[in-house]
């Protein structure tokens, strides 16, 4: 196992587990992002992007007002919709977790009664029930992160956030000894194995308390290797994949000016069969693969203090005034994304966002990134406009 230090530098240190030297790992180079192109959504609703096929040809979207997922072309023509609400047999219940596309044709979704697999109208095409019964969940929904899905050896799995109680919770040291972040479910036979644990050093082993939200795994499947970081501590765990689970390859230390730090919480705060997630905390809200680059995207937190003005206003039910308090505090919070060369793990660019996008997430595929403009708040508009963005060279 590796361990880089990734600074946006000249120069990088490399610490392998058995030596330490100084490697040259490169240079920092300019990036942007450019917008290259777009497409318009039209329906009524309040549809956010969930995900795009791996080769950019179809989009799914989740629209919150009918429970109904839509499915469009790369033009934004709509090809079929779908909802599964009430209690049906191929019903998935409490959404968990955004779709994600296996092929053109099939999506997975992650629902409180298990992992469903449906073709783009609707129809059941498995089911997996879930590897425990489920208690509490949480479910905090960032456009373009839901179910992954990837090959090895041949065979389609898929990977979704694990939601296993183990029989413990958040209060207990056992919780935190138990802990693996993903499940890995091979598409086949519907087997369940659970992954990525929290690693030796890991902050998440410091005696403290954690909500969920704290520890959220950002992950992408690429080449062999499954990247993941855990929330808001700024390491890039590389493991191997195999149909067997994973074994830690590489460990990168993120450097992210101004990225916050976990709040310390007591355990005693805690409770069995409760799950509770915090919006404030910073993350590391999703990993892309775009152009042998990882794509990471990062939300630097909100210190609880600043939110006590803002927080005030909710409690005594101005709502507007919170909005308004919330959007001036939320402008402060460092965010943007992190490029790295997927294979050497070298920072090329800490880049921000394009001006006048949803700042929350993206998705990607094609070899593009999709990212929602944002409406404007003095037109009523009855449009979602998606842009097609690139990674340039300067």
């Amino acid at each position: 196992m590796k361990k880089i230090y990734a600074y946006l530098l000249t120069a990088f240190v490399l610490v392998s587990c058995s030596e330490s030297n100084d490697e040259d790992l490169g240079t920092s180079f300019g990036y942007e992002l450019m917008i290259a192109d777009s497409l318009d959504l039209r329906i009524l609703g309040s549809p956010t992007l969930a995900s795009v096929s791996e080769d950019g040809n179809k989009l799914v979207f989740y629209d919150y007002s009918n429970k109904e997922f839509v499915f469009t072309d790369d033009s934004g023509e709509v090809l079929s919709k779908f909802s599964k609400k009430g209690d049906t047999p191929d019903s998935y219940g409490f959404l968990m977790e955004f779709p994600g596309f296996i092929a053109d044709d099939q999506v997975a979704v992650t629902g409180m009664k298990g992992i469903f697999v449906y073709d783009l109208n609707g129809g059941l095409v498995k089911k997996f029930s879930h590897p425990e019964l489920m208690g509490g969940a949480a479910f905090m929904s960032f456009p373009g992160k839901g179910i992954e899905s990837t090959t090895i050896d041949g065979s389609v799995y898929l990977l979704s956030k694990s939601v296993r109680i183990r029989d413990t919770y958040a209060g207990e040291q056992e919780f935190y000894d138990k802990f693996k972040a993903i499940e890995l479910v091979d598409l086949e036979i519907g087997s369940f194995t659970d992954i990525v644990p929290f690693e030796r050093g890991s902050k998440f082993l410091d005696g403290n308390g954690y909500y969920e939200s704290d520890y959220a795994p950002a992950f992408k499947a690429y080449n062999g290797k499954l990247y993941v970081v855990l929330g808001g501590e700024a390491k890039l765990n590389v493991y191997a994949l195999s149909p067997e689970g994973v074994s830690l390859d590489t460990i990168v230390e993120l450097q992210i000016p101004d990225f916050g730090d976990l709040p310390i919480t007591s355990r005693d705060v805690f409770t069995q069969g409760s799950v509770a997630v915090k919006a404030n905390t910073p993350a590391i809200r999703n990993i892309h693969v775009l152009d042998e680059k990882l794509v990471i995207h990062y939300f630097g937190g909100i210190e609880e203090e600043k939110l006590k003005d803002a927080n005030a206003l909710w409690e005594a039910g101005d709502k507007e005034g919170f909005e308004i308090q919330y959007k001036k505090v939320l402008e402060q919070v460092v965010q943007g994304v992190l490029i790295l060369d997927a294979k050497r793990l070298n920072v090329f660019d800490n880049l921000k966002l394009p001006e006048g996008v949803n700042l929350r997430g993206f998705a990607s595929g094609g070899g593009f990134l999709w990212m929602e403009r944002t409406p404007d708040p003095d037109d009523e508009e009855e449009f979602l406009r998606i842009y097609k963005v690139k990674i340039t060279a300067q």
